[in-house]
């Protein structure tokens, strides 16, 4: 049901029935290492390029979401996927591999969210009976697409963040004692106009903001709602800025209870500069450690705003700004 003109009440509550989170090295040394699924101790993966490594991540997620789930893979209906890689090839590979009818989407870092408010949609209308929905990143990969490959050996400012290597799925079905997705506010692109590629969280900050701001508009809410509301990744950066902007607008959240995926899935020791971030940042944070958090019921209600910079290595090069967007998803325990 539409509320307002972004938002949408799921009435149905799908369920996320199982989900998964894939990391690669570096996070099996970060601060949410326990809470992955599994994790690869090569970030090869046992393949001859990057790129090949990261469909192998998604394909490995995907494959334990739908174990997890109890779900045949004959019945899922869809499969939802975006990532980083020009024309979303991971995705569009990996769904080669699932052999699953397949919806690529194209969100940047936003994607994880995006996926699951339209795998959501698609359950609460009665278009289908189960969705399987994920998205990837590749630090190596994404590097070596958006900036300097690593072996390059550029040096970055403190304002630049982490891609992560790492991949998070889920199942979505009518009903199952799993978190139900409740609602969800879709974002519109905003531009700050920043273009510096080596600072996604100054250019992400404004998309999020707006996102929180009228998702609380057209639901009728205000912080206390829920008990965290968690960005992508902005990271420290952009989470400051953020968390001020939101201040100024009436917007203020309890002490801790706003918080960011990219700040949190690695350890201070960890050289990340501003923090996490990539198409997987947001992924594995949501279906490994906050769908934990709300199955151990340390917390009952999430909403997670996914953030993402929808450029292209043309578009930086032709000098352009970097528009984003931010798309908010509700998930609750009842």
């Amino acid at each position: 049901m539409l509320s307002g003109n972004q938002s949408l009440i799921f009435q149905s509550k799908p369920s996320i029935l199982g989900c998964s989170a894939v990391g690669g090295p570096f996070e099996a040394k970060g601060a949410m290492a326990s809470e992955f699924d599994r994790l690869f101790d090569d970030i090869w993966l046992g393949q001859d390029s990057f790129e090949k490594a990261e469909k192998k991540l998604l394909e490995e997620a995907c494959n334990i979401a739908i174990t997890k789930s109890k779900v045949k893979k004959e019945d899922i209906n869809f499969f939802i996927s975006g990532d980083l890689i020009n024309q979303i090839v991971i995705s569009s590979f990996a769904a080669r591999t699932l052999a699953i009818p397949y919806l690529g989407i194209f969100g940047a870092c936003s994607s994880s969210m995006e996926g699951l408010a339209m795998a959501s949609l698609l359950i609460d209308s009665g278009s289908a009976n189960y969705v399987l929905t994920g998205t990837s990143s590749h630090n190596a990969a994404a590097e070596k697409q958006f900036r300097y490959p690593t072996e390059y050996g550029g040096q970055k400012p403190p304002t630049a963040q982490w891609t992560v290597t790492g991949s998070g799925a889920a199942v979505i079905g009518k009903s199952g004692n799993g978190p139900k997705v409740t609602s969800a506010t879709i974002g519109k692109v905003v531009d700050m106009g920043i273009s510096d590629p080596f600072n996604m969280g100054e250019a992400m900050a404004q998309a999020a903001v707006e996102t929180i701001k009228m998702h609380f508009k057209e639901l009728n809410r205000d912080p206390s709602y829920y008990d965290i509301v968690v960005t992508g990744d902005l990271g420290k950066i952009g989470h400051e800025i953020a968390e001020e902007q939101l201040k100024k607008d009436g917007i203020e959240f309890s002490n801790g209870a706003f918080k960011d995926c990219g700040m949190l899935i690695y350890n201070d020791n960890q050289q990340v500069f501003s923090g996490g971030s990539g198409c997987g940042c947001s992924a594995v944070m949501t279906y490994g450690h906050f769908i934990k958090e709300l199955q151990r019921k340390n917390i009952k209600k999430i909403l997670v705003v996914a953030t993402g910079a929808l450029m292209s290595p043309m578009s930086y090069q032709q000098k352009e700004s970097i528009p984003s967007v931010a798309h908010a998803v509700s998930i609750e325990m009842e």
